[in-house]
Parts: C-alpha cells; structure tokens; sequence
C-alpha cells in the first residue's frame, strides 16, 4: 500500500529581531531542526514545503503575524497537513489564542508537532499535554510582563528616561535626554510670557506668525514624524509637563529626573496657578463652553476652508444665547478665520426659510411627486402633492431633534462665507420625507 503525502509547514519565530540580521539566525536554526524532523519521517510520507512562514521580531502573545496569517491562509486553502514548530510557544503564548488555533487544525484535518516536545493533538492526552505547556507559556508570558513593567517604573524612579517621542525643548542621545537649544527658547519663552500674561490666544497667534512648529522626528522603525503648526491644545499639554523642572513622571508619581531643567520652578509654578484659575488656556472665554444641545445645523455648517463649526452657547443672567464657532477659534484664536461665530438663531432662522422655500417651488413639487408615486404606486399625486404642502404647516409642531433630522435629510452641506452662505441640497432627501411624511399620514 503506497504511504499518504503528508504536506509539512514549518513556522518560526522570534520575539525580537535583534541578531535577524546574521547569515544564520534564530529562524534558520529552528527551520533546520524541523527539518531534520520532517526528514525522520520520510517513510511516513511527510515531506516540508519550500514555502517559509517566519515572524522575526514579533510577539507570540497574539495572532497578528504575517508569517501565521500566510499559514492560516494555506491551512484554510488546503495546501498543508501538518505543521512543525521547534517549540509550541513559537506558534503563541496565548493559551485562548492557541485553542483557536487548534480548533482551525482540527476543522481542516491539520496535525500539529512540535520537534521537542512529542505529543499528537489528535488524541485527549496530546491536548491535555499540548494546555499543559501551553498554561506554562503563558504564566512565563505573564510574568515577563510583570518585569518589563517593574523594570520601566523602577528606571523612572531613578529619573531614566525610557523612549518614545522626546518632549519638545528636548532631543535623545545616548538615551538620555539633552537639552535642544533652539527648541528649549521657545519653551522658556512660552513659560516666561503666560506666567506675566496668561493669554493663550496671543501666544498662538505669536507662535503661528512666526511659523513655529511641534518637533520633527524619526522613529526607531524609521518613520518620519513632520512638525505641524503650534496649537492651544499642544501648548497646554507642554505647560503641564513637569519635565521642564527636571522631573521625571510616571503614573503620577514625580522622580528627580537625569535630564537639565529648561524652566525655572518658579515660573513653571505660577504658569500652574494660572492654568488651574481658569485662564484663557484652559476653558477659554467663558462664553465659548460646549454644549449637546439640539442644535438644528449641527455637522452641516463649515468655513470656505473647510473648517466646520460646533456648537456653542453664552450665558447672560438666566437667558443661554446659541451659537456657532470654528474650531479654528478653539485651537488657533479668534484670528484664525475670517466667520468666528454665527449666531444660532439667525443662521437656522435663514436655513429654515430656504428650505421652505425650496420645497414649495414647483419644479421641487413636481419631481418629488414623481419619485414618490414611482415608489409608491398606492400614492397618488394628489396625496403626494398634500403632504409636500403639509410639511410647511407642520414643522412647528415638531421637536427640535425632529426638526434637525429633516434639516440633515435635506442638506447636505452648508458652506458660510464673510459674505454669505451657499447650500448643498441632498437631491433624494426630498423625496424620501414626503413619502415618510406621505406614510404617517396614511397610518
């Protein structure tokens, strides 16, 4: 009787890819061995692929790898037997992860051996074995993670600082952070200005006139990180920063740091009186707080730029006054656009007439008329022309949050210049209301 082909994938991984670089590495020394396996097999007709699933530099505690996706792939497309690993913990760490995996194998007829550790997950005792292992990979998982997070603590307790992008005023060397001069100015100014003159509008507008911008860097993967142009929101998280006194911070505990001071901790002190009394930077005009209100325009209003608008409200006595405003008022200052605010019930008021408007003209009337009778057969014109006319009598009986809902189903977009306003109208959202319209009546 000739023996089975038993087509074998080999996988292999590393957790990082420190020495992936050499001519013979971790991956090639634990494919040899599998190898060397699948080779004692011979007479059972086992017999590796040429293909290579290979995860050099990721980690065993998910499934997120492309060598193990590519091997899925082929296990689901049929192409593979059985595979081999050099030990199970090079397939995952994870013992939730792993019996999905298990059960894929078992779903598509795939055994699994690893070349150290011989049991067969076909039977109760090889998958008592196989979670056995798998619990202990696990726990050694766990607890690696335990020591890699003591040690990150306990390196910052000593004021070491740990990676990542630098804080502004700052560069990285040797792992250490050393002072950027011309960055560290424009942090002793910021610092040295807020502290007379808590003004968070002034110092943007400043920042952005003179082109400043956040750091660039590049990440260890390589990535180029370009600076953008200075916001509040960039601003007061620097403000915050205690690194800037030479401190070094982690989850809310303050260490003496290795790194040089920038600001001296006076000023940084009153730069934090200022910031929790409720200056400019952290809440702004006490006019411009947001609010969820039903607001009828809201998410269809935007500048020529681009720029939307969100809701707002002022209060004056017992009376709250609605309102539009940038986003670019909010992060840049009120120069930053040429229409800061709008007046809630001016612009809705306007909107609302337009609608009107638009609805009883007769071109709108009659094409309406024809989509919704096309649709809805049982409709005639005239019952469709009726309800196109009712909708005008009923919307002030409506809710503010109906009213915003037939607002959206109609425009699209409203674009606000310096010197007006120009309307999108969504072409469907017409006909779609009277027929609804047109429905609850009938009902």
């Amino acid at each position: 009787m000739k023996t089975r082909r038993l087509s074998c994938a080999i996988y292999t991984r590393k957790s990082t890819d420190e020495g992936l670089d050499q001519n013979f590495n971790s991956l090639d020394a634990q494919r040899e061995a599998c190898e060397a396996y699948v080779a004692s097999q011979k007479s059972e007709g086992w017999m590796a692929l040429s293909d290579r699933y290979d995860d050099g530099g990721y980690s065993g505690g998910n499934i997120n790898r492309p060598g193990l996706q590519k091997l899925i792939e082929d296990i689901k497309a049929g192409t593979v037997d059985t595979i081999v690993v050099y030990k199970i913990d090079r397939l995952s760490r994870s013992l939730s992860d792993f019996a999905k995996l298990v059960d894929l194998f078992d779903e598509h007829q795939v055994t699994f051996v690893s070349v150290t550790q011989a049991f067969n997950t076909t039977t109760s005792m090889g998958r008592l074995t196989l979670n056995i292992l798998l619990s202990f990979a696990q726990f050694e998982r766990e607890v690696s993670g335990e020591r890699v997070r003591d040690k990150f603590a306990l390196s910052r307790s000593r004021g070491m600082w740990m990676g990542g992008m630098p804080p502004y005023g700052y560069d990285v060397k040797d792992r250490k952070l050393v002072v950027n001069p011309d960055e560290a100015k424009i942090v002793q100014e910021l610092f040295a200005r807020f502290a007379i003159t808590p003004s968070m509008a002034t110092l943007v507008k400043d920042l952005r006139t003179r082109h400043v911008r956040t750091k660039s860097w590049i990440t260890q993967t390589g990535v180029d990180r370009k600076g953008r142009l200075i916001d509040k929101g960039f601003i007061y998280k620097l403000f915050r920063n205690p690194v800037y006194i030479g401190i070094a911070a982690h989850k809310g505990k303050h260490y003496p740091g290795e790194h040089e001071a920038i600001v001296p901790k006076e000023i940084f002190d009153r730069v934090q009186v200022h910031l929790s009394t409720g200056g400019t930077l952290t809440k702004g005009p006490r006019t411009e707080r947001r609010t969820g209100g039903p607001y009828l325009l809201r998410g269809l209003l935007f500048s020529d730029h681009g720029r939307a608008f969100t809701p707002g409200y002022t209060s004056r006595g017992n009376k709250k006054y609605g309102y539009y405003i940038n986003v670019d008022a909010i992060k840049i200052g009120v120069d930053a656009c040429e229409v800061r605010r709008i007046p809630a019930g001016e612009i809705e008021s306007v909107i609302i007439e337009r609608m009107r408007a638009i609805l009883s003209t007769p071109e709108v009337i009659a094409k309406t008329v024809r989509v919704v009778t096309g649709h809805r057969p049982e409709i005639g014109s005239a019952e469709a022309i009726e309800a196109m006319q009712s909708i005008d009598e009923v919307w002030n009986k409506l809710f503010p949050v109906e009213q915003a809902r037939i607002v959206n189903a109609l425009i699209s977009r409203i674009t606000v210049k310096r010197d007006g306003i120009s309307i999108e109208w969504n072409g469907n959202g017409v006909a779609d209301l009277t027929r609804e319209v047109s429905v609850k009546e009938a009902a």
